[in-house]
């Protein structure tokens, strides 16, 4: 960037003068004195006292500090190197995904785990039928309404109906997202990540299973939990599952409810900050004070960090979670995935209800023998499909596809001027199936949508031109070239008709 596109230093002083004043030096240069910003202090300072001042802001700004000769030298921290999995790396971590299991020794330490808390077998009918209750009663919790919720899985067999039930899906979750976030360049070969409400460690564990497929990585990651319960699970299955000495360091749960101030102990800086199925079980806190906690955590990131923000796909959770992400931007956060950004705008998160499947997982053994009852159904936990979005400093946008000013791809935000007309437009696949077997329904979106955008496609018009729809993964970016714009009124939602005349498919990336 340019010198003269930055606003004057006199502009940049009159908000905060000293930050400010680094921030915009730092911005036209790769390394400068601290000596050379006395001139623009109204008030005298020295060095040292400059540099007292700003120290503690330095590594969120991605600065570092030398001493030179009596003065201070300041530095741009070099970019920490992408985790790109090598071939065998890659194969690897297909090759366990595909298996689409628990891993078998995590599944063992589960049931071990359940033998020494109640101090009879896993498979004990007195101990079966007691994590049925368990199950059953946490169920019938979610299904209730926000504010009449408990969701406080921390004692007893509330803890192991949820490493029965819960966990290996969350897992296997964990996993599949792990591998997004390494596609889409949000990880590193070394890494400082947190957990927050880790319950009995699904997010950390997960980690470490997934970095042992790879090669040359490491990480360290720390995790907050309430639950004296939760964190013995945790350590227990741990001590059980991970290797010591291993790649991946899974410190214990430092025990704190994420409403209050970070505990003592952790680290300053974080490269990852996870939050998994937490945020929207504290349904007693309204969306401005959940934002604020996930704002408080905001302070540890690192400058080239990001959040992860996970909820279930139902439509309460998942359009709650969309909300809490878009009204992160003014205290400096933006969403960076899997929104689309193509069109350089933040969407608003209109009523939206997205989210995404994979391939459901293998019943684990536990959950086999907890179904061999009249109604095995309840206790068969399978299926993933989640919402989650990443969040990084606003400052600091994603490297991608854009769309040219010159595209003649209509905007979301027009459909309204275009109703009953074919249009070409460009839009991300933003949910899995929402149709049935006659009609496809997918939601889609640019960023710049007033209302909710389904792409509709009935089966008989279903073409090898139009056939990316139904083919392309969650977040993919499409190219939908004749469709029919409709006004859903009932529902003020708009949808795109797609018959077999639509041409449907990935876009050109160098010739937008």
């Amino acid at each position: 960037m340019y010198v003269g596109s930055h606003p004057t230093i006199r502009q940049v002083m009159a908000g905060n003068p000293l930050i400010s004043t680094i921030q915009y030096i730092a911005g036209t240069r790769s390394s400068f004195l601290l000596s050379e910003i006395v001139q623009y202090l109204d008030a005298p300072m020295t060095v040292d006292e400059i540099y007292r001042a700003i120290a503690p802001e330095l590594p969120r700004l991605g600065l570092v500090a030398t001493r030179r000769d009596g003065d201070v030298g300041i530095n741009k921290l070099p970019p920490a190197q992408p985790l790109l999995p090598g071939d065998g790396g890659r194969e690897r971590t297909s090759t366990f995904l595909e298996r689409r299991e628990l891993p078998p020794v995590l599944a063992t330490a589960i049931e071990e785990y359940i033998t020494k808390k109640v101090g009879k077998p896993w498979d004990d009918p007195v101990t079966v039928e007691r994590l049925r209750k368990a199950i059953t009663a946490q169920k019938d919790d979610y299904w209730k309404p926000l504010h009449k919720r408990s969701l406080r899985y921390t004692k007893g067999y509330s803890v192991l109906g949820y490493l029965a039930y819960h966990f290996p899906v969350y897992f296997m979750q964990t996993e599949h997202l792990l591998l997004r976030l390494t596609d889409e360049g949000f990880l590193k070969k070394s890494m400082t990540i947190l957990d927050v409400g880790t319950g009995p460690g699904v997010v950390p564990l997960a980690i470490a299973d997934f970095f042992s497929r790879l090669d040359e990585v490491k990480a360290s990651v720390y995790s907050i939990e309430q639950s004296e319960e939760h964190i013995e699970a945790f350590l227990h299955i741990r001590d059980a599952f991970v290797p010591r000495g291993g790649a991946v360091s899974i410190k214990p749960p430092k025990k704190a409810d994420i409403r209050d101030p970070l505990p003592a102990g952790l680290p300053e800086r974080f490269d990852l900050i996870v939050f998994s199925n937490v945020l929207g079980e504290l349904a007693d806190l309204a969306g401005d004070m959940r934002a604020a906690i996930v704002g408080r955590f905001a302070d540890r990131l690192a400058p080239d960090g990001a959040i992860l923000i996970v909820e279930p796909a139902d439509e309460v959770n998942s359009t709650r979670m969309r909300t809490l992400a878009a009204s992160l931007e003014p205290a400096g956060l933006a969403v960076h995935a899997p929104c689309p950004l193509f069109r350089g705008t933040a969407c608003k998160a209109p009523r939206c209800w997205s989210f995404a499947t994979e391939p459901a997982i293998r019943p684990t053994r536990l959950m086999e023998t907890l179904a061999r009852c009249d109604e095995p159904y309840r206790y068969i936990n399978t299926d993933i499909k989640y919402s989650f979005t990443v969040l990084k400093r606003a400052a600091i946008r994603r490297d991608g596809f854009r769309l040219s000013s010159s595209s003649k791809f209509l905007q979301l935000s027009k459909l309204h001027l275009h109703e009953g007309k074919r249009i070409n437009t460009l839009v991300a696949k933003m949910s899995g199936e929402l149709g049935d077997a006659k009609t496809h329904l997918f939601k889609v979106c640019d960023g710049t949508a007033k209302a909710p955008v389904y792409a509709v496609l009935p089966t008989y018009h279903r073409t090898d031109g139009n056939e990316a729809l139904l083919s392309a993964g969650y977040g993919t970016v499409l190219e939908l070239r004749g469709v029919l714009v409709r006004h859903n009124r009932a529902h003020d939602a708009w949808n795109l008709l797609v018959n077999r005349n639509t041409e449907v498919c990935e876009p050109d990336r160098h010739g937008q």
